[in-house]
């Protein structure tokens, strides 16, 4: 019986793995577009219905702006990977919410959300498309989908491998939401909350310098963010992003490649 559970497994594993148009890797992906859109532009709808949303100000028109260009930059990039129909399914919104956390985030379909709290961080346009062209690559690389799918993976123990992955509409409502604990966050799932993170950066980094800004900026902003925590903050290991100073010195590493594709790309006018 064991060594059928297992072979199922690894079935599920093979026919669950999706390769990722604007990564190229190929990644365990259970929930489909399909399926994940509709939820996510109905909770988006709720969160902006019971939230106040800013608009007509400077601030807001300048999310738009920036909003505009870094979806108008991955549609740009995408059509040069030559996966222009990537996108079809997307819903792009962007809007200012009124809220003193540092935080912003895109859910999946280009569902986007800019706490005000954190524009005294972003300072400038460059700023807010370092943080946007990082939250829209979470969504273009399917990261809340991999974390669904990996997160329906933990739930499987001793249970049948069709069960677990059943209803899945039903799972993709309540694994948002989902708490795991310690032991397996630390052995598998922050870890892969820390590779997402650093691929969006290196994702958003190529936004950002397609959407015509400069990402040496990014470094400033990530130094600003660094500076607002005093440096200090939850250990990497048990983090589910990387610590500041890997942060910066992996962006640093990476801004040549993104102005080499940008200039490949071209650039939003």
């Amino acid at each position: 019986m064991k060594k059928y559970f297992l072979l199922g497994i690894f079935g599920a594993f093979v026919m669950a793995c999706a390769t990722n148009p604007i990564t190229g890797k190929q990644n365990l992906n259970f929930v489909s577009n399909s399926e994940l859109f509709p939820s996510s532009f109905q909770q988006y709808s709720q969160f902006l219905s019971e939230n106040k949303v800013i608009t007509g100000t400077a601030d807001a028109k300048r999310v738009e702006t920036v909003g505009y260009k870094i979806k108008a930059a991955a549609e740009k990039y995408l059509t040069y990977l030559g996966q222009s129909q990537y996108l079809k399914d997307y819903r792009w919104e962007y809007k200012l919410v009124d809220n003193k956390e540092v935080n912003a985030w895109c859910l999946p379909g280009g569902k986007i959300v800019v706490y005000s709290g954190i524009l005294p961080v972003t300072q400038n346009e460059s700023g807010l498309a370092t943080v946007m062209g990082h939250e829209v690559s979470h969504a273009l690389a399917n990261h809340g989908a991999q974390r669904m799918s990996a997160a329906q993976l933990q739930q499987i123990g001793g249970v049948a491998l069709g069960a677990a992955t059943s209803g899945k509409s039903e799972a993709t409502q309540q694994i948002f939401a989902q708490a795991y604990g310690i032991g397996s966050e630390v052995g598998v799932m922050l870890p892969f909350s820390r590779s997402n993170e650093s691929e969006a950066d290196k994702i958003g980094l190529t936004l950002m310098a397609i959407a015509g800004y400069n990402p040496e900026d990014a470094v400033d902003f990530w130094s600003r963010m660094s500076a607002k925590s005093g440096g200090s903050g939850t250990p990497e290991f048990m983090s589910t992003h990387p610590s500041d100073a890997t942060r910066i010195a992996n962006i640093r590493a990476l801004i040549p490649e993104a102005k080499a594709i940008a200039l490949k790309v071209g650039t939003i006018k």
